[in-house]
C-alpha cells in the first residue's frame, strides 16, 4: 500500500498512523532529495477533503486506488487572477440537469498533466451575497472531453514533480461529484489548509536538515589555510545558528501535526509552523551555499539543487504573508 496509502487508511478509521508521522516520513525524503519528496507527497494532495466532507461512495471510488498505488490525484485551486485571494476563483460549475458544466482555467496545479482526477475549486454560486458562500469543491476526472493539461517547464526546483495549467471547456461531471456541501467550497478548503500546512511544514524542516548535512560534511572536509574550516569559529557560529533553528522548526512543526492527531488542530500553530519552518530551509540553506563557497554554485553540488527548491516553500501552500496575516489577526484578536 505505501505509506501514503496507510495514512489514507488511518485517517479514514483504519490501524495506520497520523499526521505526525506522515510527517516525519516526509521529513526524511525532503532530508535526502526535496523534488522526490514533493512527487511523493502530492501524490494524494487533497485527499483530507474526502476523509473530511466526502460520503462513502466517493471514498471508496477515490481514495481506494490513490492508496493502493493505482492513481495519482492533485487539488486545483489557484488561477490567474487568484492566487492567496482564493475567493476570486471565477472557474464556474454550472449545474445542468444532473451534471455540472466546468469552464475556466487553473494554473501552476501539482499533478495537472499526470493525474487520474483532480479536485476542483469552482464558483458554483455567484450571486450569493457572501463571498464565502460562493465556492464549491467538485472531482473532475481527467479523462473527460474538454480538459486539457498542459506540462509546465522551467521550474527553478522541484523538477522532479509535476506542474501544469489546465484549462476546462464545458466539461461535464456527474452532480455526485460534488465533495461536501454547494456553497461551502472555501471553508472545506481552509479546513484542508489547517491540516496539509502542518505536513508542508515538514517539508521545510526536511530541506533545512539536508541543508545542514551537507554544510556539515562539507566544513569537516574542506581545508584552508592549513585547518578544516569546521575548526574556525565563525564556521561554527554558523553551524550553530542552523542547527539551533532546525531543531525549533522541527518541535513546532511535530507540535502542530501532534494536535491534528489528536483531534486538537489549532490554525495559529499550523501557521506558525509552515511560516517558520520554510523560513528556516530558505536561511539553512543560503548559509550552507555560503559554507560551499564557489563550489556551492555549480549543480556538481547537491547543495544548489536544495538552494533551488527551498524557496517556493514560503510561496506555495499559503505565501509566508498570508501565514503572518493568519497568525497577527488570531494573536491580537478581534478589535
Amino acid at each position: 500500500m505505501g505509506f501514503l496509502g496507510v495514512f489514507i487508511d488511518e485517517a479514514y478509521g483504519g490501524a495506520g498512523f497520523g499526521f505526525l508521522e506522515h510527517a516525519v516520513i516526509l521529513e526524511e525524503f525532503w532530508r535526502v532529495d526535496p523534488g522526490l519528496g514533493q512527487q511523493l507527497c502530492s501524490v494524494s494532495f487533497g485527499a483530507e477533503e474526502f476523509l473530511l466532507f466526502g460520503n462513502e461512495d466517493q471514498k471508496r471510488k477515490y481514495l481506494t486506488p490513490v492508496a493502493e498505488g493505482n492513481a495519482i490525484m492533485g487539488f486545483a485551486i489557484t488561477e490567474p487572477d487568484a492566487g492567496s485571494d482564493t475567493l476570486s476563483a471565477s472557474t464556474s460549475a454550472v449545474l445542468d440537469g444532473d451534471e455540472y458544466r466546468i469552464n475556466g482555467s487553473k494554473v501552476m496545479i501539482g499533478n495537472g498533466s499526470v493525474g487520474d482526477f483532480l479536485l476542483v475549486f469552482c464558483l458554483t454560486d455567484p450571486t450569493e451575497k457572501k463571498r464565502s458562500g460562493r465556492h464549491s469543491i467538485i472531482v473532475v476526472e481527467t479523462d473527460q472531453p474538454g480538459y486539457e493539461a498542459h506540462a509546465l517547464h522551467g521550474k527553478m526546483g522541484l523538477r522532479a514533480s509535476n506542474t501544469a495549467n489546465i484549462f476546462l471547456s464545458d466539461v461535464r461531471v456527474p452532480r455526485e461529484n460534488l465533495v461536501g456541501e454547494k456553497g461551502n467550497g472555501f471553508a472545506q478548503l481552509m479546513a484542508f489548509f489547517d491540516r496539509s500546512r502542518a505536513y508542508v511544514a515538514a517539508h521545510g524542516v526536511g530541506l533545512a536538515q539536508g541543508a545542514l548535512d551537507l554544510a556539515l560534511a562539507h566544513v569537516r572536509g574542506r581545508e584552508q589555510f592549513g585547518k578544516k574550516i569546521g575548526s574556525f569559529q565563525a564556521t561554527q557560529f554558523k553551524i550553530a545558528d542552523m542547527a539551533t533553528r532546525v531543531e525549533l522548526a522541527r518541535t513546532l512543526t511535530h507540535k502542530a501535526c501532534a494536535l491534528l492527531d489528536q483531534g486538537k488542530g489549532n490554525t495559529n500553530t499550523t501557521s506558525m509552523a509552515k511560516m517558520f519552518a520554510a523560513r528556516t530551509a530558505v536561511e539553512a540553506v543560503d548559509e550552507a551555499l555560503q559554507l560551499h563557497g564557489g563550489y556551492g554554485y555549480f549543480n556538481e553540488q547537491d547543495v544548489e539543487r536544495f538552494y533551488r527548491s527551498a524557496k517556493v516553500l514560503e510561496i506555495y501552500e499559503g505565501a509566508k504573508e498570508v501565514e503572518k496575516m493568519i497568525i497577527g489577526r488570531n494573536v491580537i484578536g478581534r478589535l
